[in-house]
């Protein structure tokens, strides 16, 4: 059974099942009534956030299912089987962290920084202290241009839940992707990177804009493969006309002096002599936590021939506490020249086919 988390259902106030129509009226709802503008209590401006949260989740198609099938520790990508990979139906490398501002998705969804002077009449601007507190909207009628009553300005920016709106639809700016290096070592034992970001934010005019840096801590996890993404909701530029985009991280890996990856395999090149390949030899190989194993062939070594050591090459990213193979391939070095009395051995030992 999945470990859900946050109910985010609840949080809302409506059932899971509910549709998009549900969702929309419950965050109107629950966010008029806990914004901090209006509502002065002990905690309301994190339930403010918490809201803003379930809202950001339930809205978005992708990571609603994902949080349906497997919760919260699933959406924040929380190592459920099926993670890290992609496959068997699990959230595969999707990480979701809520990065967003439970203000600027307030202003998105209602059109207006602060609604309650466009409705209310803004009382010590805040909200008519006799209203509803547990649905400021009940109190109106059907009554009067817009939506419900509310001015048509209002009923316009609803998210396009209005009539005819003034108000253009902000798109989202395709995501910003970099290439993120990690080592065979720190895929190996998983580590924490901090990436340190430029982005422009708005101010609190809503209209100009300023530069900040910002550090990003990615989580990197035992075995994960090369071309594994790591994303950061809306952590792009911010402009008044634009929804930030997602910043990408891409693992990429990092050459190594001593071994290859191939999945969750790592090779080890073994250059060894002639008289070795045909002799026979022992080799000390090299394991990626310093280690040597020693490996003794006794049968004639081919040029590609290759040897595996169980169990020491990397995590497999579904199943970090199993590992992969460490390959050992052969490579045989001949001489550059060979003295006559050699070549006379050589001849009369070898066979000639």
């Amino acid at each position: 059974m999945v470990k859900m988390g946050k109910d985010y259902y609840d949080i809302l106030g409506i059932k899971r099942g509910a549709s998009e129509d549900d969702i929309k009226k419950a965050y109107r709802k629950q966010a008029l009534r806990y914004h901090p503008d209006k509502n002065k209590s002990p905690g309301a401006e994190d339930k403010f956030k918490e809201i803003a949260e379930a809202y950001d989740v339930l809205s978005d198609p992708k990571k609603k299912d994902i949080y349906d099938r497997f919760g919260e520790e699933g959406l924040k990508g929380g190592g459920l089987p099926g993670g890290g990979g992609g496959g068997g139906g699990g959230p595969g490398t999707f990480s979701y962290s809520f990065q967003g501002d439970p203000h600027a998705i307030f202003e998105e969804f209602f059109g207006g920084r602060n609604p309650f002077g466009q409705f209310f009449g803004a009382r010590n601007g805040g909200m008519d202290e006799d209203m509803d507190t547990d649905d400021p909207f009940a109190r109106f009628g059907m009554g009067g241009a817009g939506m419900g009553g509310f001015p048509r300005s209002f009923s316009s920016g609803m998210g396009g839940m209005g009539g005819h709106s003034s108000v253009v639809k902000k798109q989202q700016d395709p995501p910003v992707v970099h290439d993120l290096r990690v080592t065979l070592e720190e895929v190996l034992s998983g580590c924490m990177k901090k990436m340190k970001i430029s982005r422009k934010r708005l101010n609190p005019d809503r209209r100009t804009t300023r530069t900040e840096d910002k550090i990003l801590e990615v989580q990197i996890k035992k075995g994960w493969k090369e071309g594994t993404k790591i994303t950061f909701p809306k952590e792009g530029d911010e402009t008044p006309t634009n929804i930030p985009a997602d910043v990408v991280f891409v693992l990429k890996d990092k050459p190594h002096s001593v071994f290859k990856r191939d999945g969750s395999d790592i090779i080890y090149p073994a250059n060894i002599s002639l008289r070795d390949a045909l002799c026979g030899s022992t080799i000390n190989v090299p394991t990626l936590e310093g280690r040597t194993v020693p490996v003794s062939s006794t049968d004639i070594v081919q040029p590609g021939m290759k040897r595996r050591i169980s169990g020491e090459g990397l995590p497999y990213p579904k199943r970090p506490d199993r590992r992969g193979d460490l390959i050992v391939e052969y490579g045989v070095k001949f001489p550059d020249r060979l003295s006559q009395s050699a070549r006379d051995t050589i001849a009369q030992v070898l066979p000639r086919s």
